[in-house]
């Protein structure tokens, strides 16, 4: 059961880390659209803007589970490399514990914010009017699948095994 749960969350961080990168190139890609068309033709850009921002945006958040995996964030180890394996193992879980309790704070929080976009209808400010709940909802997603992730962290912590063995 515990296997299967990670496994099942380790594939999760991973799909949605590969629709991450997919986000950041379809960004790339309107950002060349956008000055090809500003410089080439002098024509106006009026969505292109907004849709990076929000894919460039969307895909760093979603990819936060991926690089949780990973242990891809940059960290200061050095009290914990120091210290006595017995005291590494309770600074993991302690880590893993606060960072639980903070994605599961985001997760709240931003669920609030996109129900609250979607009741209302809220839209940008900007020329294209996007429906704003849109591009929100890439924040509660992440940050549930963050949640998620820092479950699995807390068990791999927990029962011992190594978190570094989830490496794809």
């Amino acid at each position: 059961m515990t296997r299967s749960f990670l496994h099942a969350v380790d594939f999760l961080s991973r799909a949605v880390a590969i629709l991450a990168g997919l986000l950041l190139v379809a960004s790339m890609v309107v950002i060349c659209q956008m000055i090809f068309m500003r410089y080439v033709f002098r024509a106006p850009t009026i969505w292109q803007t907004d849709f990076v921002v929000f894919t460039a945006t969307a895909a760093i958040f979603l990819g936060a589970p991926y690089v949780l995996l990973t242990r891809g964030h940059v960290g200061v180890d050095v009290i914990e490399i120091m210290a006595a394996k017995p005291v590494q193992r309770v600074l993991g879980i302690v880590g893993a514990v606060l960072g639980l309790l903070f994605a599961v704070a985001m997760t709240v929080a931003s669920s609030i914010f996109f129900h609250e976009a979607y009741v209302n209808e809220w839209r940008t400010s900007t020329v294209a009017a996007i429906t704003l709940w849109i591009p929100l909802l890439p924040l509660p997603v992440s940050f549930a699948l963050l949640t998620l992730q820092y479950l699995a962290e807390l068990v791999r912590r927990i029962s011992g095994t190594d978190g570094f063995g989830a490496h794809p």
